[in-house]
């Protein structure tokens, strides 16, 4: 009984210890102005907002293409003859630089302790900051803005900002769309952007009244953090809005980048490459943050969340959009569950390679991925995902630092993506840090400490390519 009540009064020690200990972090992030929520009440006026924001954006923009100048190599060097579904060049060679001397087969054969300890961790592998980190919000890249534009008359772009990436990066635009109902048509979008101008006649006689009117919410627009017709927006116009396929471009990525929502404070929230919705029916887990267990859920929630950085106090006063769940999210959800991956004729019904058809570099690249490269444990085939998540613990080989307003630490459980058509959806990890399916391999050689050699890692890119 004694021992008991010792241990309990311990417990219970450490525990007030512990909530003191978490007061006084709170009371030192208020303090420092720290807070979870964003400015409700704007005293700024809008003429000011973009006189003074307009006026910064050179210097941030300079800033982030310095950062990436730095850490790649972002010249245009497309694959001989390897292309995405619809004939866009695929970006070829590894675009990480290296520390000065050093060579990846040299890197390879450090430890992660001895990486840090010489701070020789390759730039371009750390976190990849949004191009205005401690501002963040939604940014498409220019094609897509250009054609919104000349279809809708809605503006996406920014006044403050402008995206970052080079467009020959960025998957194609606009993407095929492939439908797991109606492998026959092929591509059914014929070329074309999906639109509230145009879904009607793509798609009608196509899908059923109920998928038809999911496409519909899809493409209308719904006001979003940057896009809204409050004073602390970020299009010079009051907006309408973004839709779904603003960033999902039909139902693919046009790599419009944004800040996951579940993360504070600002510094310590990832950037977000848009993933594809290609062959969300086959997946479990949804959300920056992977607590959404269906597209339902993730239907549901986005315009509530994502839409305006997880904050609902901003959402209330932008504009947000609740979706019935009965009617509109069902309808959503049904037919994002039709979109298909792009066709890839070598595999088989298992998802593999058929021998008779793949060459000898690609059945290779497929020994090295489910062998010594151990990739097939996280992706096993037909589809490449294991449908849960991993911590890759990058932050073994490098100290934390902050990064243009991004502080790269440790990004914690990431989800596993599906590998089909995984050459149609550049750039690559979550946040779009490796440019190319090379600077893939590169950063899972030395974080997984597997050891490929300079064949096998060809190999692997080849095998890859037909997923």
């Amino acid at each position: 009984m004694k021992k008991r009540t010792l241990l309990f009064t311990r417990l219970l020690a450490g525990g007030c210890l512990g909530v003191l200990a978490g007061v006084a972090v709170v009371q030192a992030q208020a303090e420092k102005g720290v807070t979870s929520y964003a400015p409700v009440a704007v005293t700024e006026s809008v003429s000011s907002v973009i006189s003074r924001m307009k006026a910064a954006k050179p210097e941030i923009m300079k800033r982030q293409q310095d950062l990436l100048a730095e850490r790649y190599d972002l010249g245009n060097h497309p694959a001989k003859g390897v292309t995405m579904a619809k004939g866009k060049a695929v970006q070829e060679g590894v675009r990480v630089k290296l520390p000065k001397g050093m060579t990846w087969e040299k890197l390879a054969r450090m430890s992660p302790e001895e990486i840090r300890d010489k701070n020789l961790f390759p730039a371009g592998f750390f976190p990849l900051p949004h191009p205005n980190h401690p501002e963040g919000g939604m940014l498409f890249p220019k094609f897509h803005i250009d054609e919104i534009k000349k279809q809708e008359a809605r503006d996406l772009t920014r006044f403050d900002l402008d995206f970052d990436l080079p467009d020959h990066f960025l998957p194609e635009f606009p993407a095929p769309i492939y439908l797991t109902t109606r492998p026959d048509l092929g591509d059914v979008s014929k070329g074309k952007l999906v639109t509230i101008n145009n879904y009607y006649e793509l798609f009608s006689g196509i899908l059923n009244p109920k998928q038809l009117e999911g496409v519909r919410l899809l493409v209308t627009p719904f006001p979003q953090q940057q896009f809204n017709q409050t004073e602390d927006r970020r299009s010079e116009q009051p907006s309408r809005g973004v839709t779904c396929f603003d960033c999902h471009a039909n139902g693919h990525s046009n790599s419009t980048t944004h800040l996951v929502g579940d993360i504070r404070p600002q510094e310590f929230r990832h950037r977000l490459d848009t993933p594809t919705l290609r062959g969300v029916n086959i997946q479990r887990l949804f959300g920056s943050q992977r607590a959404l267990k269906s597209v339902e859920d993730f239907t549901e929630f986005e315009q509530r969340a994502a839409y305006f950085d997880g904050d609902p106090v901003i959402a209330t006063k932008k504009g947000i959009n609740i979706l019935d769940r009965g009617h509109q999210v069902h309808a959503m959800s049904e037919f994002m569950a039709l979109l298909d991956f792009p066709p890839a004729p070598k595999l088989g019904i298992d998802g593999k390679l058929d021998p008779r058809k793949a060459s000898e570099s690609e059945m290779r690249g497929q020994e090295v991925f489910f062998g010594k490269a151990k990739c097939g444990v996280c992706h096993p085939a037909p589809y490449y995902t294991d449908n849960t998540m991993h911590n890759l613990r990058a932050e073994r080989f490098f100290t934390p630092r902050m990064i243009n307003g991004r502080m790269a630490s440790a990004d914690g459980p990431i989800k596993t993506f599906p590998l089909r058509g995984i050459k149609d959806s550049p750039p690559y990890l979550h946040d779009g840090r490796l440019m190319t399916l090379e600077d893939t391999v590169e950063f899972f050689n030395l974080l997984t400490e597997t050891g490929l050699t300079e064949q096998e890692k060809s190999d692997l890119v080849a095998f890859m390519r037909q997923l």
